[in-house]
């Protein structure tokens, strides 16, 4: 029986069901990080903004010895007053930050099995970016004999389901690997074959602290070529909504947010499409219950200010969220990630980092969605675009054919009638108006789209060398430079404009 079932699809991303002891969870979606030291909102509030599920530390409540108590006695739900799913993390993010901590991995791993947590985490090495090659070996081999130790210790899945008495604790086995793509494959395949049941990418805070959006594509994909496609993936330490849609267009399904309460507490203001410090705002983007009942300078003023700024962040993160599942649902989710991506440069970096896992992300994407929109910078990659010129050699075309922007009047001359849309290029007109031909697209192109579609219709010509291919250079192709006719001026005739005297005198050729 598995824990994780996938619903809907878009790209590499997903809807699912996550079922844990407390419940299922639907993803994508965010636990709020909760410090039982520290709650400005407490946890039995979170449900009003969406949160189905939270996560916080067994380091923590390990270390503190009323803490220790009340949930062995209690249970972590009980300590955090809170009745649906809870992940604990190890105090893996404390052994990054200090170097050392004063409990064992199989000691935090049976402690957090005591206070019925529904996800564990080992204690796992979480290796920085940039780091040799031999260190992040060396780190990987200490995590993955952890999280073996940890599957020795914890009773699989398939087990606990066939007794209420035993532990129902889901296991995690994170990935580690640092920037190196093939530890990062070796992590996923180790983990996967291990039969972990929860799957965090771990140690990438750092890359999204310092904007490396795009080693973080590459570091997510790599991971997710050694998990596969069907099992549910955590993002650790993801909390901004600016690039949520990005993570979860590859295959990322929970995340855990602390930046609503950390960025409070420093005054910031979180927006789908940054971070505003609130002392340079004069105006409340947002219409959540925070911002509504209040104005920038009441907030500044206010005596509750961190957690006025805590709840607003909240609703944006959980507003993102089911964004981005509506946007799966209609088939959009690439469309999102293009918008998102334009937000920021180093957003942007990202997009242009996923161009090339666009073959990786095909082989998951659905075969068939609504409107496909040209948003541009990605449109070449996306896996639509490459399942078609993938699938070009199916068409077998004889006689005479003419590729055109629209319908012209010597149409009836030619035996095969083709229609041409960047980024496809020419595509037989039978299917204008089928997904993903289908597409809204720019009346001006980048020259990347320019250069896929016109290689693409010289590909399916070469394909069928007996037939005889016409291209008419419409008016509405005036955004393609000259340059990009020469190869295809050698291998059909092309019509330069279709004005009448023109096709006239094409017509008295015939």
């Amino acid at each position: 029986m598995s824990i994780f079932e996938i619903i809907e699809k878009d790209g590499a991303g997903r809807i699912g069901r996550l079922k844990t002891a407390h419940g299922i969870v639907e993803t994508p979606t965010v636990m709020p990080v909760i410090n039982p030291n520290i709650n400005l909102i407490k946890p039995s509030e979170m449900r009003e903004f969406g949160a189905e599920m939270l996560i916080t530390n067994s380091y923590i409540i390990y270390s503190h010895e009323d803490l220790r108590e009340k949930a062995l006695s209690l249970g972590v739900h009980g300590l955090l007053d809170f009745d649906g799913p809870v992940m604990t993390d190890s105090g893996s993010f404390q052994l990054s930050v200090y170097g050392d901590i004063r409990v064992s991995n199989s000691e935090i791993i049976d402690f957090q099995m005591k206070i019925k947590t529904d996800i564990g985490v080992p204690l796992d090495v979480p290796t920085p970016p940039d780091v040799s090659y031999e260190v992040a070996e060396k780190e990987l081999e200490l995590t993955n004999e952890r999280i073996a130790e940890a599957r020795r210790i914890v009773p699989k899945y398939s087990d606990f389901i066939k007794s209420s008495e035993s532990c129902q604790m889901l296991l995690a086995g994170p990935v580690q690997g640092s920037l190196y793509d093939d530890l990062r494959v070796k992590s996923g395949n180790f983990v996967r074959e291990l039969g972990c049941d929860v799957f965090p990418i771990g140690a990438v805070v750092p890359l999204m602290s310092n904007y490396r959006y795009s080693d973080l594509v590459d570091v997510i994909v790599s991971s997710k070529k050694g998990l596969g496609p069907s099992v549910p993936v955590h993002l650790f330490g993801a909390g901004h909504p600016m690039m949520f849609a990005l993570a979860v267009s590859l295959g990322c399904d929970l995340f855990d947010s602390a930046a609503y309460a950390l960025y409070a507490k420093n005054d910031r203001y979180i927006t789908v499409n940054g971070t505003y410090p609130l002392d340079r705002l004069k105006h409340l983007p947002c219409s959540c219950p925070i911002c509504m009942q209040n104005t920038a300078d009441s907030i500044r003023k206010s005596e509750n200010k961190e957690e006025l700024l805590s709840r607003h962040n909240l609703y944006v993160t959980f507003e993102e969220i089911r964004r981005i599942k509506q946007a799966i649902s209609e088939g959009r989710l690439l469309e999102l990630v293009e918008l998102r991506c334009h937000s920021h440069p180093r957003m942007l970096d990202a997009l242009y980092a996923l161009k090339k896992h666009g073959a990786w992300m095909e082989k998951y994407d659905t075969a068939t969605k609504s409107t496909f929109l040209d948003c541009g910078t990605f449109s070449s990659h996306r896996p639509e675009v490459i399942r078609f010129r993938n699938r070009l050699e199916r068409f077998t075309v004889s006689g005479t054919s003419i590729i055109r922007s629209g319908k012209t009047s010597i149409d009836r001359n030619f035996d095969n009638l083709f229609s041409f849309k960047p980024p496809f290029g020419a595509y037989p007109s039978e299917l204008d108006g089928n997904y993903p031909f289908n597409a809204e697209v720019s009346l001006n192109q980048d020259e990347d789209v320019i250069e896929t579609a016109i290689s693409n219709t010289i590909h399916l010509i070469k394909q069928n060398p007996d037939a005889e291919f016409t291209f008419v250079k419409s008016k509405q192709l005036r955004f393609i430079p000259e340059c990009f006719f020469n190869e295809l001026s050698e291998i059909c005739k092309i019509i330069d404009k279709v004005e009448q005297d023109t096709v006239n005198e094409f017509e008295n050729n015939i």
